[in-house]
Formats: C-alpha cells, structure tokens, sequence
C-alpha cells in the first residue's frame, strides 16, 4: 500500500499537480519519467505513475477513481543526445525595466537610500539554426536555465541643488531707483522625478541718491550688422579691354577665386528706459553713425565627390609591405571666402589587403645553437670559461623569423616580422650538456694458480698467474675509457686443472692401536683454474693425487700438541733477488709428557713451519689500449656497399685503436710476452655519421627606400638592405654554409622636393556700398568712406612657374588674406604716405633705427591732422643685438652607455654583460641668452644643445666562495655515516652580482653527504698463544694452573689479507680477541681437548628460544680408568645478548651531486644501505645478505640543481619624442623590457629599466594680450559695438615660473581677432547672463557606490534686470546638462555653527534648496533645533560611532486604543512636532497610549526584551498547569 500524507493529498493543493480530481478519492499523477527511445530527437517516450489514493494518504485500486478523468500515462518526447548541445543553446533577452518592489507587494515608505527593485528578462531554448523555439528540457540537459529575473535598485528622486548667492551687484543706477542683482547656479540637475531649480537670480531696488535735474530716459541704441549680401544692381556693361584686364589682371571672376563684395545694414533706434522704441528725435544727438558698409559675401569651400579608391598597394606577391593602403580624393572647386567654412581634407586613405586568398604567416626558427655553460658561470667561475669539459646545465639560442606559411622550405625568404601575429617563439631555452662518467674499478684480486695460456690447446707449456679488477661504474664512450683490467706474471708448470684439499680425515693410528703415530687421509676436489669445480675427476687424471698425510695420536703420557695453525698470508706478492715470500704455521704444547715412557715435546723451533710462496718473479704484463680513431669507410668491403651507398651518405665504418703489451714499471714490450687470450680487439664497426648540407633561406626582399622627396639640397643617401637565416647549419663534411648573409647598398639618390610658395597681386580699387543705397547716408556725395577692398593670390613654385592651388595649400605657408578693409579718404580726412624705410644701424646693440611718413597735400594745414599722438609721422626702434651666452640648465640625465647592439657570446643580452657597463655618458640641456637676457634658439649660441660629460656605470660583482674543501672521513668506520666539505665567503656581492647562497653564522656553506665504511675493512689478528707460564709449578708433573698470552692487533684487510697494521679505534672493541686466558695445564696421563669450536645452533633471526653449543675433542686420551671433561657446552639464545636480529638501514638522499665539470643541471643523489643488528650496531653487511633479506631500495637518483640563468633584458628602445617640444623641462625617454627573469641564483634584473636625457631647448612662444577695452558704440549710448585688446609676442623657457620677456611678432605664429563684438546694455533691457562653467561630474550614487547610470554635469544662466518695471519682461533661466566620463559620488551635511548654519556638498561647495523636504533628501537632517539636527515627525535619528546624526529612519509606532478609541489595528503614527524643544510635548486629543520599541538608534529598547522573558514566562506557567491538570 503506497501511502501519502495528508498534506499531499489535500484537496486544496491540487494546483500543484497537472491533474487531480477529488472527492474522497483522487487521483494523482507523478512526475514525468527520463525521456527513452532507440534514435535520438522527438521519437522518444516517457512514463510516469498514477495512483487512486484517498484523501487520508491511503491508496487503493485504480478501478475506484473516475476511469474518464484519469490522466496520460505516457507521451511521447524529444530524446536529447550528446551532439545535440552543437545544435541549441539559451536565448537571453534585455533586462527590462526595474520596477519597484512596491507596486507588487503594495509597500510604500520614505525612500531615504534607494527603492529595490526586480527586472525580469525573457529566457527560451531555441535552435541554433533559425532560432526556433525548443522545449527547455533539451538545452537544461546540459545547462541549467539562466535566471530570469534579478534584483535591482531605483535611486530616490533627486531634486535640483543650486549654489548659493552671489553678492549683490551694484546699483544699475548711479541716481534714482535702480536695481540691485544676485544669481547662483545650478551644480545638479533633478533627477527621477526630483524637484525642478527654484529662481536663479534675485532683485532688489535700491535708490543710491536723487537725482540732479532731469534724469535720462531715453538712449540711442544700434543694432547688429546684418548678414552680407548682394546689392540689386544691373550688370556692368562689358568691353574686349575690360576682358583683357581681367583676364591679365584682376582673376577673381574665376570660379576658384570668385569673391563678391556686398553690404550689411544695421538700424539705429530710440529707445525708452521701459525698452519700448520711440522717435529718433526724442534722443539728442549731433550725428548718427554709419549704417552701411561694404563686406565680403560669405561663400563655403566647395569640393568634388570623392573619387573611387584607388588599387592597393599590398600585392599577395609582395609579402614585404607590412600593411597595403588605397587612397582617393577629391578637386577643389571654390575656395572659402567671407568666413565661410574651411575646406575639408582633400585626400585620404586607409589600410587594404589585397584581392584574392590571405598569404598566411607564421613564425619560424633556426636551429637552436650549441648548448654553452660558460654563460652561466659566475665571474669566480670565469677562469674555466676556457676549458673544453664543461658539462651540465647550459643555456643555447635560436632565431626566430617570419615567414610565408605556404611557400616551399628552400623558398623561405624572410618577411617583417609585422606580419606575423600570435606571441613571438622563445629564443633562448635551458639545455643539458652530459657529464662524462669516470671509469671506476673494483681493487684487484688474488693471484690465481698458474693456469695454461689456453687450456683447449695446451700445445706450448707456457703458463701464467693472472689477477682481475672489475668495473664498478661504466664511464661514458663503453669499457675503453677504463684502465686495464687484467694483469699476467709468467710462470713455470701450469696446469688447467689441479687437485684441491677440502680438508684432512682424523688421524688413524697404524695397527688399529689407539695411540702413536697414524695417518691423515685428504678429502679433495677437481677444479678448474678458476676455481670452478668438476662433477668427475677425470679432468685432474694428469695431476699427482695429494697423498695421505702422516699424523700423530698422543698416548697418555706423550707430550700433547695443538693443530697447525692456517698457512700465514703470503710476505711478498712476488719473489725478486732481494725478496722471497714466505708463509708460516705454528702449534703449542697443550700438555707435557710423563717423566718416563712417554714421547717427549719438541723443541720450540719445531713448533712453527716456514715454506716459500710467490715463487714467480715481480714480472707483470698488461695489455693496454689507446683511443678508438675516427670511423673511417671499410676499404674491406666498399666494393661491395657501392651500390647501396649511393643512395645513402651513412655506411658502416670501421673504428681502430692501438693495442700493446705493457711491462709494468718498464714499458711496452714484444706482444708475445702477454698472454693472447684477453688481449682487446683493435678493430671494431661503426657507423658513419650523415653528411648534412647547410640549408640557408634565399635572401629577403630589399628593404624600401624612402618614397618622399628631400627638402633641401643636401639631401643624405639612404640606405637599403637585405638578408638571410641559416635553417640548419653544416655537419660531417656536407656543403658549407654561405658567408654573406647579410647585404646592403646605396638607395637611389632622393629627390629634391619642390617648393611651393604664396605670390600675392596687387590690390584693387577700394569698393564701397553703392551710391543708390548710401545715397542719404554721409560722405555719399564725395565717394568716400569704409569699404572692401581685394587681391589675387596665385600658387607658384621656386622658379616662379604656376602651380596648383592644391600644393600650396597642402606645402606652402598659410595662404594670406584676399581682402581687407579700406579708407577712400573724404576732403576732411588727413592724408599721410606710406613709412619709409628704417634708417640704417651704425653697431650692433648700440642706437636705434627710424623710419619716417610725412602728410600730403592740404592735409598739412589741417590742425587735426598735426596731432602727433593721432597721426605719428616717425617710429623708433633699437637696433638687433648678435650677443648671446650659453648656460647649463636642468639635471644632469642617466648615464648612458655609447649606442649599439649589444650582445653576448651566445647571442642574448644579459643583465651585467661587459658591454652592459662601463663608461658612458650623460648630459644636461643648454639654454642660449641674448644681451637682454631673452631665450633664442641655441644655434645662436654655436652650440647643439648639449654639455656632455663621462661617468661610469658599475659593473656588477657576484657573491665569490671558496673552493670547495676536501671531504672529510667517514664519521664511522662500520655502517652509515656522514662526510663534509664547505666554503668560506671570499667577497659579499655588490651592484646587483649574483646573490650568495644561504651562509651560516661563520659565512660559510656546507655540503653533507652519506657514506657507508666497510666493516671488514679492519679486523683484528691475534697471533698463536704463547707457551704456558705455570703458576704453582710441580716440578715432577709439570702441570697445573697457568696462563697464556698472545698478541692482538688491528690491521688493515685487504683481498690478499691482512697488510699494515693501524690504530686500535679502527677496529670494533667489542670483537677484540682475547690477549690473555687462564687455564689448567694438563697433567701427563690426562686428557687433553683441544680449543673450544665456535658455537653452533643459533638461529636467524634470533627468536629469543633454542641453545646454541660449542665442542671440542681429545687430543689425548687419559690413562685408563680416568675419563675426558665435558667436550660440549650449551647456553640459551638470548636477544641482543648471543643472538641479533639484523635488519638494512637506509640512509637520507645526499644533496644533488654535480659533475666537477659542472654548475647546474642534472646530477645524482646517492644513499648508502648497511646492516644494522637490534642493538643498534652496524655490522657487516654479510650479516643481512646471509638472512637473503629483501633490498627494494633504490640507492641512486637523478636530481636536479637549478641554474643561475641571469637576467635577460631586450634591446633599449628608441629613444621617445621630447614630452615638451619647447621649454625647459622637455625629456626623451627610452626603456627596455625583461626578455626572462633571472632563475635560481642568477643575477637579478637590474632596476633601472628606462633612461632619460634632456631635449634641446627650444623657446616657448606666445601671443600675450592684453585686457578688453570697454565697449565702444559709435557715437550712441548702447547698442552692438566693439571692444579691443592689445597683443604682444612673448617668449620664456615653459618653467612657469611667470618671466617671459616682449619678443618680435615674427616669432609668434597665428594671429588672433583682436576685435570683439559685444553688447553694451541700454537701460531698459533685461538678458541673459554667460553661461556658468560646467558643474563637476557627479555619479547617480547610494551609499556611495556608483549605480549603472551615466554620469552628468549641468551649467545655467540667469537674468539680469536693469529696471525694475521690466523684471516681468524677462527671459526665462535657462539650464543644460551633458553626458560626462568619471564621475564623482557626493555627500551632503550641515556645518557651522547654531549662528551661522549651512549645507555644504562633499567637495566643499556650499548648497540651499527650496524646501525643507528638498533639504531632508540633501542633507538627511532637517529641520534645526538650537543649532541641533534633527529628524522630522514620524522619523528617529540614527548615529554615526562619532555621536553625529547618519540618516533619519521610519519609527513603527504601536497604538494602543482605550475605551474610548474603536480601532484597534496597527497604524504608523507621525512623532512631535519637530519645531519645539523636545522637553516640551504638546497634548493629544483622547487617551492613547504610545509605546515605542525603538530606540533612537534604531535598536529594540530594553522593556521590549523584558516584555518578551516575561511573556514567555507566562506561556511556560500555562503549559504547565494544563499538563498537571491532564
């Protein structure tokens, strides 16, 4: 029974299923099941379950539920595959609007920072195909949905903010009513509904004092010129003279330079101080001014369409252009004139590529180089720059070019790397140069018997005694590189096989008596002369069997001997004239015989034997080898490969060597002296290395010669250049490579560009307005007066020939002006003629120079015109000054090192480089005076700009060591140790060298590695017991207790045995022999054991359980009746007593081991392993290897020491353009990059990674002016007129520190309108003032963060009023705002005092508003009480930690009805009155209780805690009362 709860099943829920019908029983249908189908795409189908259950969570049969109403229980789907995900994907829509938060949940509030808000957006599934809608389960397949929608925020409103007032202007009126004007401005526009900008002006009247007589009120008043135009004038009547004038003359009629003289007009009116306009005869006046006057018509440049674009000049077959262009232009057809529009650009081009498939590019490099170590050593290290075994860690470069992607590999030329996008391939790479592996041999071993030269065909009986070494470490080039390793000495009777002796049988005594003289049979063994043994004897037929061996068994009352000790090591390894080598073997008496008829004991010198060894002489050969030759082709069988070699440069080879026979300590010797069979081979194959041709790329295309002409005629030949990469270099004798791979030649000599000049005619005739428009206006009855008068300007080159507009206006200087104002004088005008010349100077700097005019005709009589300051008739002028200093000025700049490319052996800049310091230069700008102390160019100074002074760029020094120490000994003679060497601190690194490695306290570094001692290396050797000292001595037995002693020394082990002897410590205490042992002396007749054998029985590993025993045996049996002691004894194994366990230690890895020859790269790191027994002794190794104990253990290791690689710089750049062109304070700049970083201990990358020098100083030239003049209206009181301001040439050094001295006008390029057309107000106008400059830019902005708006900046103007009947005649304020970049967020607070309080913006402004409501979404805190901020009604103030009003936050008041009140819902009631102090709180109309949890910052109060415990109290004491009463 599939049960649900009740929750699930109720009726009420059923929107949360597709379907369900309910009475008591539902039906309910589960989610849809996984989309399955054998294809993918719509033909899948998925399932899902239906149940019949009741409302109570119990189901039943489906046969109980409406059959008709029971829901699908399968549909078909779209079965989503893999490779769908290529084929649909989400669509995102916009974000839509935000819209508040409010208008769907229904809160409303104060906005106080900002209103939240959502923005919901459109999210579909869709074909990527035709965006065609799709079922969202494909695309959630493999993404999840995005979200549709996010929250948002909605800035409050916000209203207008303004400046506050200017001052009050003065009076408009000197006398009389006047009025008096402030204005502010406006800093923020209203935003988002805020409220728009109050009154930007305020008036007030102001009477300064009556008036005198009768006050003015009526002005004269001109009007503006107005636009020029055209006189109605019928066209002149034309003759062939007039045509020849102008068509020789006066040009202008041609289209190009068709310029129109017209006129303008203006009014002059009478006005009323209320601004009305009433008859010019109410306004006094003696003349009116002028109100024609001739002008030139205004007339825009005008140009042809553009041409078609021309052809690219970047060919596919022409990979050397970087980038191709087109271009195209268009004709001049008229030029501006009047003031009309400029000419626009005449050509233009832009970037191309050519038609047809892109020739891709891609990078390409040459071989890396040979790898180099001495680019890493350090300067210590530089001395074995030299040697040739440097191996390990090195650094090799390559080339990196561009080149054509798809051309053919022997075809690769060259292009601009330009061409070539993607990041540019490293040059430079680490690299690994393999140490040589040193040649190491094991010691040599013993001599062997004397063997047969060749035991297969022993024909001649030549023998000879032959040692062995072993190789333990293979040196790199094969076994060659190794010392000999096999020796041979001659000698006499050898034998391939002989007879071994394992050991002797008991001695038997003859005649099956018990004691008395016997035999000792051998036990024996075949070997070969290597000591292998043979299965049968057969092999040694030849050789004499070894016979018995007579023996000795002490009867009773015989003297008892020991056994002979082993044969000694022999004395010598070889016999000379001089030395013999000797081995020896001694016994002692163990027991004395009886007194009589016992054997007596021998004399002592019995007791040793002494037999001769090493026989042979000290005559020792070798065979020694000397290098393998050069592989050179197999003469042998060249005949034979001839065929095949054609094919091929590789062939096998032969490879030889020298092979002698050595005589140890003389010298080479016949070959026959040395035994033949391990004589090396002296010939072996090889391969011949391939012939490998040098491949070099064809040379590049030649680099462009300038296209542009030279000005001047010293033009300077260019040159031009090409070149070549090598793509592999030449090896084993394959072609060579080129020598040239770089070529360069002259360019063609440049031509001289021709020069363009302006050539200006003659002026003609001075034009006025027309006698029939000027008829009534003054001087038309003479023809005189202002007019307009023009020239003609053609284009010419140097020789004088006729040009084309176009080049002057692209080459020459700037055109000059086709028209000026002219004065065709009347009778009553002076006339003057044109100045004269200046005089001449008679010394420089001295005196001055006049230049004169003089009046003509009746204008000499006329008194006005000998006014001097009107009509000047001479000018004077200082005479020029050739006089000028030089002075050094500014900082001296870096030192700079002479200009180059500068590079390292291996082809990289590297920090510290040689060339990287030494002697440069720096420099420091000179500045040129002339004798008024004014800035000139420094040519006149004969200097180039420059003082130039050497200096010195240190070079780096590296941190310097010691050599390293030798290593010290084993710290142990038996087992693991350590060995150390170090380095001691010579010199401490300076000017950036490379650091030193990590010192210790004593500056030094040290270097520990393992090391493992033999531990048989040293072993003790006792010598045989001495003769027994018998302590009680009975003189009739000779027996009794006694002692023995024997001498013990530590000598050195060697595979012949023990050699030197050394010092004690060597040796283990612990394992020292007994040198003295106490004993009974055996009586004659007792019995006599021999030493005890060692014991016997232990097991390994020591377990802690069993015996172990030792015995002995008799060597004299007692007399009869009498028994032998105990021959055996047993003692328990006890751990780490008579029993060990033995395990292997491993050592920690050594530090990285590098070659000798080496500074980096990959060395070895090496462990030792040794036997340690389970009290901690190191022991032999044998010990372990004898319990076959498991090695897994790796003892070597290949390691890595990083490489000092120093710091790697690019080429400086060129050097900048100067940052100031003119002035003092130009600099050029120049910089370098990090092409790689230094690694490891490398020398780090310098700081200074840019450079600067001065630039020339050159003056800096300006137009000065001076201030406008009032304005001027002609002969009128108000109106449009003209205000004028002088215009000086100034020059100073750009310093800004204000000096700056008057300078010829020549020297200042572009004048500037010194004529100004204002307005001077008449009494009665009110107009708008100049614009305000724009406000800062200011963020929409909450909390202060920036939100996603744009930022702005306003500007206004406001009216001004000059009566103050005419305020209402005023234009409205005007205001603009614009878009801004980078704007600022602003906070606004009260300041001041409780006398003087203001609002004052973040950036120091000071704001007012128009409302309190404005002020409390400025400022957050209005209205004042006594100089207090506070929040208004309804609102509690929130503190900042400083105790300073933050913002004013809605208080949620509970009302509390009485009985008299009828509602009892919460409301949101309005606080007390914030005017009133707020001890003072007015009463409410009824009963009404106000409980306010909040406190006034904002927090819950300390009641509402204290209501809440005891509510909670009282519902325990409830729960519990009902419980007891259950």
């Amino acid at each position: 029974i599939l049960l649900f709860s009740k929750d699930a099943l109720s009726c009420s829920k059923a929107a949360s299923f597709p379907l369900r019908i309910c009475t008591n029983l539902c039906v309910f249908p589960g989610p849809w099941g996984r989309c399955m189908g054998s294809e993918c795409g719509p033909g899948g189908s998925q399932s899902r379950a239906v149940w019949c259950a009741h409302v109570e969570g119990w189901t039943t049969l489906h046969t109980n539920c409406l059959q008709s109403t029971r829901p699908a229980n399968q549909q078909s789907c779209f079965r989503v595959c893999d490779w769908h995900k290529d084929l649909y994907d989400w669509r995102l829509g916009e974000w839509n609007q935000c819209v508040p938060i409010s208008l769907q949940t229904g809160r409303t509030g104060v906005c106080l920072q900002g209103e939240e808000g959502i923005q919901t957006r459109e999210v579909n599934c869709v074909l990527k195909a035709d965006s065609s809608a799709a079922d969202d389960a494909i695309c959630e397949y493999f993404e999840p949905k995005p979200r549709q929608e996010q929250a948002c925020l909605i800035p409050c409103p916000q209203d207008c903010v303004v400046t506050e007032f200017t001052p009050w202007t003065t009076c408009s009126k000197t006398c009389g009513l006047g009025l008096q004007n402030r204005v502010r401005s406006i800093v923020a526009p209203p935003l988002f509904g805020g409220l728009p900008c109050t009154n930007l002006t305020e008036f007030q009247t102001c009477a300064p004092r009556a008036c005198e007589g009768r006050e003015t009120v009526f002005s004269l008043k001109v009007g503006g010129w107005s636009e020029c135009k055209l006189p109605s004038l019928p066209p002149p009547p034309t003759s062939s003279a007039s045509k020849r004038n102008r068509n020789k003359l006066n040009r202008l009629e041609d289209e190009l330079w068709n310029m129109e003289i017209g006129y303008q007009s203006r009014q002059v009116v009478c006005v009323h101080r209320n601004g009305s306009t009433v008859s010019l005869r109410l306004c006094p006046h003696w003349s009116l001014p002028e109100t024609f006057q001739s002008c030139l018509m205004t007339k825009d440049c005008v140009v042809s369409e553009w041409s078609v674009w021309g052809s690219c000049s970047k060919t596919c077959s022409d990979p050397s252009v970087p980038q191709g262009t087109h271009s195209r232009s268009r004709q001049l057809i008229r030029l501006p004139t009047g003031g009309g529009s400029e000419c626009p650009q005449l050509e233009e081009s832009q970037a191309c590529e050519p038609e047809g498939d892109e020739v891709p590019y891609a990078w390409r490099t040459t071989e890396w180089s040979e790898c180099r170590v001495d680019a890493l050593l350090s300067q210590q290290d530089r001395r074995r720059g030299n040697q040739t075994g440097l191996c390990g860690g090195g650094v090799q470069s390559r080339e990196v070019y561009c080149f054509q992607a798809n051309a053919e590999l022997l075809t690769l030329k060259p292009v601009d790397v330009l061409l070539c996008k993607g990041t540019t391939l490293s040059t430079t790479q680490l690299c690994q140069i393999p140490c040589p592996v040193e040649c190491e041999v094991s010691p040599w071993g013993a001599w062997g018997p004397c063997t047969c030269e060749n035991c297969d065909e022993r024909v001649v009986k030549k023998g000879f005694k032959f040692r062995r070494r072993t190789i333990t470490n293979y040196p790199t080039g094969g076994e060659g590189n190794c010392p000999h390793l096999v020796e041979a000495i001659p000698c006499d009777d050898p034998s391939c096989f002989s007879w071994q002796l394992v050991k002797l049988e008991e001695c038997i005594p003859e005649e099956d008596m018990d004691c008395g003289e016997g035999t000792q049979t051998p036990q024996v063994r075949c070997i070969n002369s290597e000591g292998i043994k043979y299965c049968s004897g057969q092999m040694c037929v030849d050789e004499v069997y070894p016979s018995s061996v007579p023996c000795v068994v002490p009867c009773p009352k015989d003297c008892a001997l020991s056994l002979w000790t082993e044969w000694s090591t022999c004395s010598q390894t070889c016999s000379s004239k001089t030395a013999e080598g000797k081995q020896m073997r001694t016994r002692a008496i163990l027991a004395y015989n009886a007194g009589e008829g016992g054997s007596s004991c021998p004399n002592t010198s019995t007791l040793q034997e002494v037999r001769n060894c090493n026989e042979h002489p000290c005559i020792v050969y070798h065979w020694q080898t000397g290098q393998w030759g050069q592989c050179v082709e197999d003469t042998t069988t060249s005949i034979n490969s001839s065929s095949s070699a054609e094919k091929s440069t590789c062939t096998v080879g032969v490879q030889t060597r020298k092979v002698i026979c050595v005589k140890v300590n003389v010298g080479q010797v016949p070959p026959k002296k040395c035994p033949e069979a391990p004589r090396p081979e002296s010939v072996r194959p090889c391969l011949l290395p391939c012939k490998r041709d040098c491949i070099a790329t064809p040379f590049s295309e030649w680099t462009e010669c300038p296209t542009s002409c030279e000005t001047g005629t010293n033009a300077q030949k260019n040159k031009q250049f090409r070149y070549r990469m090598i793509i592999q270099m030449s090896a084993n004798g394959g072609q060579e490579c080129p020598d040239v791979l770089y070529e360069e030649k002259d360019c063609p000599t440049p031509s001289v560009c021709p020069v363009y000049r302006w050539k200006t005619h003659k002026w003609r005739k001075c034009q006025l307005v027309p006698w029939s428009i000027r008829r009534d206006s003054k001087g038309a009855q003479e023809n005189c007066g202002a007019g307009v008068q023009t020239r003609a300007i053609s284009c010419r080159q140097l020789d004088g020939t006729v040009a084309d507009v176009v080049q002057c206006l692209k080459f020459a200087s700037s055109m000059p002006v086709m028209s000026q104002p002219c004065q065709l004088l009347c009778r009553d005008d002076c006339q003057l003629s044109n100045w004269s010349k200046f005089s001449p100077c008679t010394s420089d700097c001295v005196g001055v120079r006049t230049r004169r005019r003089a009046l003509v005709g009746k204008s000499k009589k006329k008194d006005k015109c000998k006014n001097g300051q009107m009509y000047p008739l001479s000018e004077t002028q200082y005479c020029p000054c050739d006089k000028y200093n030089a002075q050094p000025v500014g900082n001296w700049s870096d030192c700079i090192l002479p200009e180059g490319r500068v590079e390292s052996a291996v082809g990289m800049k590297v920090q510290g480089d040689v060339k990287e310091c030494g002697q440069g230069y720096r420099y420091q700008a000179m500045v040129c005076y002339d004798q008024d102390n004014k800035l000139v160019e420094t040519s006149r100074c004969n200097s180039h700009g420059y003082i130039e002074e050497a200096c010195i760029v240190p070079c780096p020094s590296d941190c310097k060591l010691s050599e390293w120490s030798n290593w010290s000994r084993c710290s142990k003679s038996c087992g693991s140790g350590v060995k150390v060497r170090s380095k001691w601190l010579r010199e401490k690194p300076y000017n950036g060298g490379r650091p030193c490695p990590k010192l210790d306290h004593l500056n030094q570094v040290y270097e520990v590695v393992p090391c493992v001692s033999d531990c048989s290396q040293y072993i003790w050797v006792a010598e045989p017991w001495s003769v027994w000292k018998v302590s009680n001595v009975d003189l009739k037995e000779n027996c009794g207790e006694g002692v023995q002693t024997r001498r013990v020394r530590c000598m050195l082990n060697t595979v012949d045995g023990p050699t030197d002897a050394v010092e004690d410590y060597l040796c283990d205490p612990e394992e020292m022999p007994q040198g003295t042992r106490e004993n009974r002396l055996p009586c004659p007749e007792d019995c006599v054991l021999s030493d005890w054998i060692c014991f016997i029985g232990l097991l390994k590993p020591c377990s802690g359980r069993g015996d172990r025993e030792r015995t002995a045996f008799a060597l004299r049996l007692p007399k009869e009746g009498e028994d032998c002691p105990v021959s055996m004894q047993t003692e328990p194994c006890l751990l780490n007593r008579n029993c060990f366990h033995y395990s292997y230690n491993i050592t920690d890895w050594s530090t990285c081991q590098l070659s000798a020859s080496a500074v980096c790269g990959i060395g070895l790191k090496t462990r030792m392993l040794d036997c340690v027994r389970s009290d901690g002794k190191s022991v032999d190794l044998k010990y372990c290897e004898e319990l076959r104990l498991e090695k897994k253990w790796q003892m070597n290791a290949s390691c890595t020491v990083e490489c000092p690689v120093n710091c790697q710089l690019s080429d400086w750049s060129a050097w900048s353009d100067c940052s100031q062109t003119r002035g003092l304070e130009g600099k050029m700049w120049r910089r370098r990059t990090v092409v790689e970083a230094s690694q490891g201990d490398g020398r780090p990358c310098p700081s200074q990674m840019e450079q600067w020098k001065p630039c020339p100083v050159r003056p800096c030239y300006r137009w000065q002016y001076g201030p406008w003049s009032e304005c001027r209206v002609e002969e009128v009181v108000c109106g449009v007129g003209l205000r004028f301001r002088n215009l000086s040439c100034f020059v100073s050094d750009g310093s800004g520190d204000g000096k700056s001295s008057i300078v010829e006008e020549e020297l200042c390029a572009g004048l500037e309108q010194l004529l100004q057309m204002t307005l001077l107000i008449c009494s009665g106008d009110c107009y708008l003032m100049e614009w305000s400059d724009w406000s800062p830019c200011q963020s929409v902005c909450v909390k202060g963060q920036r939100l996603d708006f744009t930022p702005v900046q306003v500007r206004s103007r406001a009216a001004i009023a000059q009566e103050p009947e005419n305020i209402a005649q005023c234009p409205d304020q005007e205001w603009q705002s614009r878009p801004c970049s980078f704007g600022e967020c602003y906070e606004y607070q009260w300041m001041g005092s409780p006398q003087l309080i203001w609002c004052q913006r973040s950036d120091g402004i000071n704001v007012t508003g128009q409302a309190e409501s404005m002020i409390l979404f400025v400022c957050l805190c209005c209205p004042l009480q006594e100089g207090v901020c506070m929040c208004e009604e309804g609102y509690t103030e929130v503190l900042t930690a400083e105790g300073m009003l933050e913002q004013c936050t809605p208080i949620p008041v509970l009302e509390i009805p009485t009985a008299g009140d009828k509602k009892s819902d919460v409301k949101t009631s309005r606080a007390i009155n914030p005017t009133l102090p707020t001890t003072v709180q007015p009463g409410r109309v009824g009963r009404t209780w106000y409980l306010q949890p909040f406190g006034p910052d904002g927090k819950l109060k300390t009641w509402v805690y204290g209501v809440a415990a005891g509510v909670f109290v009282l519902l325990i004491f409830i729960v519990s009362m009902i419980y007891l009463a259950w």
